[in-house]
């Protein structure tokens, strides 16, 4: 058992990754999907000359923001809501999730042979306001042959991942070095959730303060 308590959540995030994250530490959540998805995409739209490090904040911000708004609206028990985002960089370009085949090969080709970042910010709106936290950590990978990035695309790992790769999968296989956060590269930074979680508690009735 668990010796530890949090607060239950509302996770405001379809990551099978992050809510796999949460249940290791015995957090209990519930999945909460937006009621308007298409708007929620618009939020990942980047900014010119933003940085990685600042985009991935603010879209983790503004993914709360909107969540918080639209679960204020829902006859629900008031939890803290956790949302997160993760983006892949190399140095100033961010690598977001590839479109096709031909995208996926090319930031493979990209982060072969060469070190680069994984920012993942997390977001815990609550009823005494926001909490924030963003870890950076960095991720080597072999030198990829063309062989490699085909096995590894015609595996289908590489689509609807941040830098077409995960870590916790066959991706794994390409990195020879981390630095920093392993849980943070998949997608949730356990280490700064646990603190920040329990810097949330809830009052008698259910809300959090």
């Amino acid at each position: 058992m668990n010796p530890f308590h949090f607060s239950p959540i509302y996770l405001a995030s379809q990551s099978p990754r992050r809510a796999q994250l949460l249940d290791l530490i015995g957090v209990a959540h519930e999945v909460y999907r937006p009621d308007d998805a298409a708007y929620a995409e618009t939020l990942e739209a980047e900014i010119a000359g933003e940085s990685p490090h600042n985009y991935v904040q603010r879209v983790a911000r503004l993914k709360a923001t909107y969540a918080a708004q639209s679960l204020a609206k829902l006859p629900l028990v008031g939890r803290p809501i956790l949302c997160a985002d993760t983006t892949v960089a190399l140095d100033d370009l961010i690598l977001a999730k590839p479109v096709d085949a031909t995208d996926a090969a090319r930031m493979l080709r990209l982060l072969s042979g060469r070190t680069h970042q994984v920012h993942t910010a997390v977001a815990i709106a609550h009823a005494g306001g926001m909490l924030e936290a963003c870890v950076t950590s960095e991720v080597t990978f072999k030198e990829l042959s063309q062989a490699d990035i085909n096995a590894y695309i015609q595996s289908g790992e590489p689509f609807g991942k941040a830098g077409a790769y995960a870590i916790q999968g066959i991706g794994a296989m390409f990195i020879s070095h981390l630095s920093g956060s392993y849980s943070a590269v998949m997608g949730l930074p356990i280490f700064e959730v646990s603190q920040m979680l329990k810097n949330v508690q809830l009052d008698d009735h259910g809300k959090a303060l």
